[in-house]
């Protein structure tokens, strides 16, 4: 094999989880120029290993974690790796990203990605050792949260391992259960219960292969100037209070979705503000490892209960299912983290399940909305599988599925993935980047919010305009989350592509361009839908819940946002015109699937 790129090792591990054996995939300097890392990488090997209409959460699933170029380096944010497999939720692609030790050390065991497949015969711990796989018994640690696991695993091996767990859910394969390292989530689309369907409790790593970047000094200077603009107005919000600054801005301009999105404003929401919560329950801020933002505030609950707070997680366990007590909301919060719970995925489909008691059609009279003990209550439920918590364990689509009587009307997901933060119908970018993520509902791979927020469209209105504006969001998530950088840089970039280019030359030592990264953008977005199509995905599913189309939504003013079928549709022909795909949503040019196998 010829010698890897600067900023790579040119390999992937691949060990089978049945019997610790592995094997050594090349990784063609073509694929890592064509794919970067990450996310983008982490499709490529999906499109090379996952075999078409697998079982996600059968043995033959592969399950992969990828680095990147820039893990290593010390640019700002760049400590990030990518889950990505099968969704048990969606049956299509997922991919999350997580921050910290984990990224390093697992880049140092000498790989670009670990993939993970097979399934061993009782709970176990995979243990990576610059690149020496062994199996430990993992039986004592089954039911510990994920943070615990990680400090039995260290504390037996070595404060050196990073671990990445899962908690009960997985174990339980709740289908939107979390794989976690460090109290940071890989956490939406059920990573976890692919890792638990494997008899997988964690993969822990520890390595000594350093990686040089072609420039060490272009990269230090590079490193020192990308830092100097962290600290500036573009990441002050998520320094000063978080993402949560967006609740109450959210509930102003009627975009915060409310009891099961029946309403898009939340009488309580001051409650549960930063401005509020910052003042009377925070008790640190704390950051993810080669980060200069800072953005992560953490809080107590009045039982001394403590949360990372973000907007996401108290949107869903709070206005979503109604409910305001700043002290059930962190505590439901922390709930989720220690059972290993996606907390979107959680908050939409109990906010389906009190919205169906609502209507007569689930026979369970405790579970009502703005009841926050009954939050905390059915939590547990889900991730232990019992009582309604083994139906809401299967997500919305197949919960609704099952209940019928029109619930999946207002079963609010796309593809299977629940509906983040966002109200649809008066961000109607955002529909758009919902309705066709290939991800399924995502504001991560798709931030078409930003249109609609930054105040030169209309964003009640949705247009081609919105269609283009979505496709360039769209496109520099692609970038983004393949070199990996956190998307709160995204503020400080002039010039996104070129600026990426700047970083990736001095590393790799590729003579590489903006015009270059947006071609590969586009190729990791149509390859991400080439391999959902390999797995059974259809135009139908490019699509928003009847909800969204057939219900308004009141506005301040007085005036009503309406969401026609008519204009969702409109928007998703431009965008698949725009995209170079065919009237039903298929690639006219398919990104190469070749690649290479790996060997023993």
């Amino acid at each position: 094999m010829d010698a890897p790129a600067y900023g790579y090792c040119g390999r992937a591990l691949v060990i089978d989880a049945s019997d610790g054996s592995k094997e050594v995939m090349p990784l063609p300097e073509r694929v890592l120029r064509d794919y970067l890392g990450g996310v983008g990488l982490g499709t490529w090997l999906m499109r090379q290993l996952c075999p078409a209409g697998v079982d996600p959460l059968g043995a033959a699933a592969p399950l992969a974690f990828v680095f990147s170029p820039l893990v290593g380096t010390p640019l700002t944010t760049s400590a990030k790796f990518a889950v990505v497999a099968k969704s048990p939720l969606t049956g299509l692609l997922n991919d999350a990203l997580a921050s910290s030790h984990f990224a390093i050390s697992g880049k140092l065991t000498g790989y670009d990605a670990i993939v993970i497949t097979g399934r061993a015969g009782t709970l176990t711990s995979i243990l990576i050792d610059d690149g020496e796989v062994r199996l430990a018994d993992a039986r004592e640690l089954g039911g510990l949260s994920a943070g615990e696991a990680e400090e039995a695993v260290r504390e037996r091996h070595g404060r050196r391992w990073r671990v990445a767990a899962i908690g009960r859910a997985g174990e339980n394969r709740v289908r939107y259960a979390t794989l976690s390292h460090d109290g940071r989530h890989a956490g939406r689309g059920g990573l976890g219960a692919v890792l638990g369907a494997k008899n997988v409790k964690c993969v822990a790593v520890r390595g000594s292969t350093r990686v040089e970047p072609a420039d060490r000094q272009a990269v230090l200077a590079a490193a020192k100037d990308l830092r100097q603009r962290s600290f500036g107005p573009a990441t002050a919000k998520y320094r000063e209070l978080g993402t949560l600054a967006n609740l109450l801005a959210f509930n102003a301009i009627n975009t915060l979705p409310t009891r099961n999105f029946q309403a898009a404003t939340f009488a309580d929401a001051p409650a549960l503000s930063a401005e509020d919560l910052a003042a009377s329950r925070s008790i640190a801020r704390d950051t993810c490892v080669s980060c200069s933002i800072g953005c992560e505030h953490i809080y107590a609950s009045s039982t001394g209960k403590k949360a990372r707070v973000e907007y996401e997680n108290v949107f869903a366990l709070g206005p979503m299912c109604g409910v305001s007590d700043p002290d059930d909301v962190l505590e439901a919060s922390a709930r989720c983290d220690a059972l290993g719970l996606d907390t979107i995925s959680a908050g939409g489909t109990i906010a389906w399940a009190m919205e169906c008691v609502e209507r007569g059609l689930l026979d369970v009279p405790w579970l009502r909305f703005a009841d926050g003990r009954a939050l905390l209550r059915v939590l547990d439920e889900i991730g232990d599988r019992t009582g309604i918590g083994a139906l809401l364990a299967e997500g919305s689509r197949r919960a609704a599925q099952r209940v019928g009587c029109g619930s999946e009307a207002f079963a609010a997901h796309v593809k299977g993935l629940e509906m983040p933060g966002y109200e649809p119908r008066t961000m109607q970018s955002m529909a758009l980047g919902l309705a066709v993520n290939a991800r399924g509902a995502d504001h991560n791979r798709s931030g078409a919010y930003e249109a609609d927020l930054s105040g030169t469209l209309d964003r009640v209105h949705g247009s081609a305009e919105h269609v283009r504006a979505a496709i360039e969001t769209e496109d520099r998530a692609a970038v983004m989350d393949s070199l990996i950088l956190c998307k709160f840089l995204r503020g400080v970039f002039t010039e996104p592509f070129e600026e990426w280019a700047t970083l990736l030359a001095a590393v790799t030592g590729w003579g590489v361009t903006g015009t270059e990264l947006r071609e590969t953008a586009r190729r990791i977005v149509l390859a991400k839908r080439a391999y959902n199509i390999d797995q059974g995905w259809s135009a139908g599913d490019d699509w928003l819940p009847d909800r969204f189309l057939d219900e308004e939504v009141e506005l301040a003013s007085g005036r009503s946002a309406v969401l026609t079928r008519e204009r969702l549709r409109s928007m998703i022909d431009i965008y698949y015109e725009e995209r170079g795909l065919d009237p039903e949503g298929r690639p006219r040019a398919v990104p190469e699937r070749e690649g290479t196998e790996p060997t023993p």
